[in-house]
């Protein structure tokens, strides 16, 4: 599922005034985060349950709405080597229902489940002996599972989570899988706050991983469609493969095909039974709600979930690169080019110095990449991505450009390649910087606009930095970033030995030699 924010397309008088407010802190750039950060402490209310599962609520009455993210901290990076893709196949198992959701008869759903895995691993087992494997044994094996699913799913009432949600309102119903975490997020009007608290506490007490292995082929023709059948999905996933030789960023979030074809629902519930623990989740909540019923609430429901040991973090580190990558697809398609440069994660000080470099470089009709490559005509498109593919732990930077008929991909690449070396050897001006830190507010009092957004980025920041305070303090410290930060940041990383080029030519496009260049 993709992510999707609930935006109302109504405002009351006192929610303009509220956001006049916010705008007007937009004249004084000094203390930024801080003066936003005052605004929310009335409103922001955070506790612990004795389980260790951490709570965020902000307090928003202008609507009788409220919404609901829950953050869980795992992402495919978590995903143990030959499971890719579980992580993935989790977030569609979540909305599968419940021991008490979706299901006709419990106990005999359960049975004909068991009976299913049992022959699907005996299936799996055989399947791996390869040439020496029984083919008349298989093909009994998979006439016993086809039965076996039938039957399983005989007891499933289709879509009764969301149906349940549908009927009372809900708006947003969503959820996403990154590469650092999974969210789940839908909005609800504010007196059916309750429901949430049942729902989401029981798909994540009492899962069943019904229909698994139908949902397996649903992921593995979205693979077809995303990856095998892209040009562009493609080259990212051989982009990211490149880039990291190491670390588990290189795999790709969907699953390779063949870990796809091979993961079970045991799988799945010993990868929810590692990443699920109550202390692996935080929960946002922001609309029309009051803290302390939200409390009661959370410790009715969410209490019964047992604890468990915090899943140990990725202890894989990518090792320095010491020369360039590049990868070139040839096809007859539209040309593409990906480059990025190894950079810290989202707990280095310079964090914040990579979103004032994208901002710089390709936001808004007055950035360098923009103005360089796109009004010139010579790209379609450029965009740079301060963090990709996450920022748990150290990743990339990268600039994507799309040639222009015409052009070739070398030609773009190039032209980066001049702008990057401008600001290693001339930096920024301030009024490049200005331009960025005013975006940064800009886009920050945009998210807070949203109940959603309030509760997605609060539930996060608290999991990640221990303190929702962590959205306005990283405006802070894009307020004390000064052009000397940023050129000393572009010098360390722009080298031609920390990146990694990516590209698709047309087949009839010829080589060009590509020109050193740092």
């Amino acid at each position: 599922m993709s992510s999707s924010a609930h935006r109302p397309v109504w405002r009351r008088a006192g929610q303009w005034l509220g956001l006049l407010a916010l705008w007007g802190a937009l004249l004084v750039p000094a203390a930024q985060g801080q003066d936003l950060r005052s605004q929310f402490e009335e409103k922001v209310t955070t506790f612990t349950l004795d389980n260790g599962l951490d709570f965020v609520v902000v307090e928003r009455h202008d609507a009788p709405v409220a919404s609901f993210a829950t953050y869980a901290d795992v992402g495919s990076v978590d995903e143990p080597e030959g499971k890719t893709g579980i992580a993935h196949m989790f977030e569609h198992m979540a909305f599968k229902g419940t021991t008490t959701i979706g299901t006709r008869d419990i106990k005999k759903e359960m049975q004909a489940l068991e009976r299913q895995e049992e022959i699907y691993l005996q299936l799996r087992r055989e399947r791996a002996k390869g040439p020496q494997a029984d083919s008349s044994r298989i093909a009994k094996l998979e006439e016993q599972f086809e039965q076996a699913t039938k039957n399983a799913e005989s007891y499933i009432q289709e879509g009764e989570f969301e149906n349940i949600l549908e009927r009372n309102g809900v708006s947003g119903l969503n959820a996403s899988t990154s590469s650092d975490a999974t969210r789940y997020f839908y909005s609800l009007p504010a007196n059916k706050a309750e429901l949430f608290f049942a729902l989401e506490s029981d798909r994540f007490a009492n899962p069943v991983l019904r229909e698994f292995y139908t949902e397996r082929d649903v992921v593995m023709e979205e693979r077809r469609q995303r990856t095998e059948s892209s040009p562009t999905g493609r080259l990212v996933e051989e982009f990211l493969t490149t880039a990291f030789k190491a670390h588990p960023y290189g795999n790709p979030t969907i699953g390779h095909m063949s870990d796809l074809q091979n993961l079970s629902r045991t799988d799945a519930r010993q990868f929810f039974e590692k990443h699920y623990s109550p202390s692996n989740l935080t929960i946002g909540i922001a609309g029309d709600v009051d803290p302390e019923r939200m409390k009661s609430l959370a410790e009715e429901y969410f209490g019964r979930l047992s604890g468990g040991e915090d899943p140990l973090p990725v202890r894989t580190e990518e090792p320095e690169q010491i020369s360039e990558r590049r990868v070139v697809i040839r096809e007859q398609t539209q040309p593409f080019v990906l480059i990025g440069y190894h950079r810290g994660s989202i707990q280095s000080e310079d964090a914040p110095v990579y979103d004032v470099l994208s901002d710089v470089l390709t936001e808004g009709r007055t950035s360098r990449l923009y103005e360089r490559l796109v009004k010139q005509e010579k790209a379609l498109q450029v965009q740079a991505l301060p963090a990709f593919p996450g920022s748990k732990y150290d990743t990339l930077f990268g600039v994507i450009g799309v040639p222009n008929r015409g052009v070739s991909p070398d030609s773009v690449e190039h032209m980066i390649y001049d702008e990057l070396e401008a600001i290693k050897e001339e930096g920024i001006t301030e009024e490049e910087l200005e331009r960025a830190k005013t975006r940064a507010r800009s886009s920050l009092i945009g998210q807070l606009d949203s109940n959603q957004g309030l509760a997605l980025q609060f539930a996060q920041m608290e999991e990640l930095k221990g303190d929702w305070r962590s959205v306005f303090r990283k405006l802070d410290a894009i307020e004390s970033i000064t052009v000397n930060d940023v050129q000393r940041v572009a010098q360390s990383t722009f080298e031609r030995s920390n990146r990694t080029v990516a590209m698709i030519k047309t087949t009839d496009d010829e080589e060009q030699p590509t020109a050193a260049a740092n």
